[in-house]
């Protein structure tokens, strides 16, 4: 016990006083020396008694702190044994060497010493290099904290029911917002009269006013075809969980008008301000509309979801857009010292059209262009051979290397038939110039070219031929395609439609008129996809090791070590689809490069595109494939694996 506790602070200030007494009775002495006895006298006795209330205040205090260690000793072991916390020591060989009362009530029970740990809390001492300090368990409706200590083969239990409570409703109700568009209200009404529109409109108005209010929506009407949505997240998890039934239910109670009103909803969750969650709903509907509408998208943080997409996009009528796309088009082609025109890795005919197609752009324009082509593959090997012959015209094809030599940040880059940067043929060239132009007909997935300054994405179109074709007769007043150019673009028109037999629309044929009126040779195109023999008895192999799975679904799994190029695979895809009763076909088959592809397609009743997605790949509702490194057995186990998850949240076939 440190001494400083028995010396009160004015000992010396006493016995000084005490001395200055003495001197003062030994100098009384000199004048009376009785008053100088007396008062020495007086001061043996003041010494005596400060001398004993100093013997008496060290006893007390030492009995005053001997019992207040004993108080602290007795209320510590008495604290520990009753803390609202449970307490655990174990031995080396993870038995229970004693634990506070807190612990046995935690339990239910009371003989809980020399059981073992993981008998009582099951895997709570991890084996191995990596365990975990906190561990979250389980009791009933509590949750318990485990905290571990091993060096001192300690564990403190916490109560955390009540934190958890609290965060698990913070986080459901989070603001989540969303936008509601009727993505085709304008095709829906035409040939209407008003009081028939103001019926429809009406109609799904009030029907998704009341799916609203039943689902605790706060919905703000916009416009006629715009509403805006306020929820919990909670609530937006909810209707995540239903699937968006309301897309169907819209459709099907429309199915009596010419054309059934689709919806498209952006929703966007888990951010951080309400002006990021204004932008991420927005930028949700907008990759929802990009996919083709009728469709939802939600962004929940990093995560982004989507929901429906049963319908084929709905072809717009107009013409506005094209004209409107093809005057920015030229305005940028004429600001630029050079444009680079690139499509997809390992392009096919449709890509090496659209990019013809925008190289004679140019060069009406009177503008240097350029075709990034690094090697030619099996799909595209005939048009390659027949464009070396056109010498101006194969001029125009360089390497990735050279495009990367002579781009400029005034240059521009086009991209055609794609629009993730990841899988276009230079992916460093999109560095290099800050102006970059997206023409691409498939649905817009979540990975995209987002600072692009123009982009024609029209997911309702059946090539990118035909969009290219489109903007030709808008960019130039005379345009003059040579028979090589608009046959390379009628074939890549020809070889996405499947000789006009899938995704074709009014101004698909449009578009080949226009082509054909130039010059494009139908015989030529027939002569660029001839297959040969050998060909054909592959793809006759391939298919004699087809399954049928769910009555309509056609799986092919090619024989291990076997390669086979991808455009033989999305043939095999499209002849099996031929087949009575295929409504769906997939081709799987080991690539030339070592990869695992598989090829997809569908008559429209299942959408092969969000099967794709689900496996890392894309594509159309009716059209999409994917590339994985694995084998070819975990790539059959993964897709059976999809369809059976897709059949069990909504049916394959609804």
């Amino acid at each position: 016990m440190p001494k400083l506790w028995f010396h009160r602070w004015y000992a010396k200030h006493t016995m000084w006083m005490l001395v200055a007494v003495l001197l003062l009775t030994i100098m009384l002495a000199f004048y009376n020396w009785m008053l100088s006895l007396l008062g020495i006298a007086m001061l043996i006795v003041l010494i005596g008694i400060a001398l004993s209330a100093e013997r008496n205040f060290h006893k007390e205090l030492e009995a005053y702190l001997t019992t207040l260690g004993l108080r602290v000793k007795r209320a510590g072991e008495e604290v520990l044994l009753d803390l609202p916390y449970g307490i655990l020591l174990y031995s080396d060989q993870g038995k229970v060497e004693w634990h506070n009362s807190y612990l046995a009530e935690l339990l239910g029970h009371e003989r809980v010493l020399g059981e073992k740990v993981n008998a009582l809390f099951p895997s709570l001492l991890a084996q191995g290099k990596e365990r975990p300090d906190t561990v979250e368990l389980s009791f009933g409706e509590r949750t318990i904290q485990a905290n571990l200590d091993y060096e001192e083969r300690l564990i403190i239990f916490m109560d955390i029911t009540e934190m958890v409570s609290i965060k698990e409703r913070y986080e459901n109700e989070r603001l989540a917002v969303g936008i509601v568009v009727l993505d085709n209200l304008e095709e829906s009404m035409q040939g209407l009269d008003d009081q028939q529109r103001a019926a429809l409109l009406a109609k799904v108005t009030s029907h998704l006013t009341v799916w609203a209010s039943e689902n605790g929506v706060l919905m703000k009407r916009l416009s006629s075809e715009r509403q805006f949505m306020v929820m919990h997240t909670e609530t937006l998890y909810r209707l995540e969980q239903t699937r968006f039934v309301i897309l169907d239910e819209i459709r099907e109670m429309t199915m009596d008008n010419k054309l059934p009103v689709t919806l498209s909803m952006g929703f966007a969750a888990e951010a951080d301000s309400v002006m990021e969650l204004g932008q991420l709903s927005q930028a949700s509907l907008d990759i929802a509309l990009g996919r083709g509408g009728d469709q939802v998208a939600v962004r929940a943080g990093q995560r982004l979801s989507f929901y429906g997409g049963k319908s084929n996009a709905v072809e717009k009528r107009t013409r506005v857009r094209a004209r409107v796309i093809a005057h920015a088009l030229r305005n940028f082609i004429e600001q630029s010292d050079a444009v680079f025109i690139m499509g997809h890795q390992t392009p096919d005919t449709d890509a090496i059209g659209a990019a013809i197609g925008v190289l004679h752009a140019c060069r009406l324009l009177g503008v240097e262009a350029y075709i990034v082509l690094e090697e030619s593959n099996p799909s595209i090997a005939r048009l390659v051979a027949m464009l070396k012959k056109d010498e101006l015209l194969w001029a125009r094809f360089v390497s990735r290397n050279e495009a990367l030599e002579m781009a400029t940040e005034d240059s521009l880059v086009v991209v055609v038939d794609t629009h993730k940067a990841s899988l276009v043929e230079e992916p460093r060239l999109l560095q290099t110039s800050t102006r970059k132009v997206i023409i691409d007909h498939h649905r817009r997935g979540e990975e995209f070219i987002s600072d692009a300054v123009l982009v024609y994405l029209e997911p309702y179109a059946s090539s990118a031929c035909e969009l290219v074709t489109e903007l030709l007769q808008y960019i130039h007043t005379r345009t003059q395609l040579s028979v090589l150019e608009a046959t390379c673009m009628l074939a890549g028109i020809t070889v996405d439609t499947k000789h006009f037999t899938l995704r074709t629309g009014s101004r698909t044929f449009d578009a080949a008129s226009f082509l054909r009126r130039h010059g494009a040779d139908p015989a030529l195109v027939q002569k660029m996809l001839k297959e040969d023999l050998d060909e054909y008895i592959q793809k006759a192999e391939v298919i004699r090791h087809t399954e049928m799975l769910y009555d309509h679904i056609a799986i092919a799994v090619t024989e291990p070590g076997r390669k086979f190029s991808q455009l033989l695979i999305a043939q095999v895809a499209d002849t099996l689809l031929n087949m009575t009763g295929v409504l769906a076909s997939f081709v799987i088959s080991e690539r030339p490069d070592g990869n695992i592809g598989i090829s997809a397609r569908s008559l429209g009743q299942i959408n092969v595109q969000v099967i794709m997605e689900r496996l890392g790949g894309g594509g159309h509702l009716t059209n999409a494939a994917v590339q994985l490194p694995i084998t070819i057995e975990e790539a059959e186990t993964k897709l059976k694996q999809v369809l059976a998850e897709i059949d069990a949240e909504e049916g394959l076939f609804e």
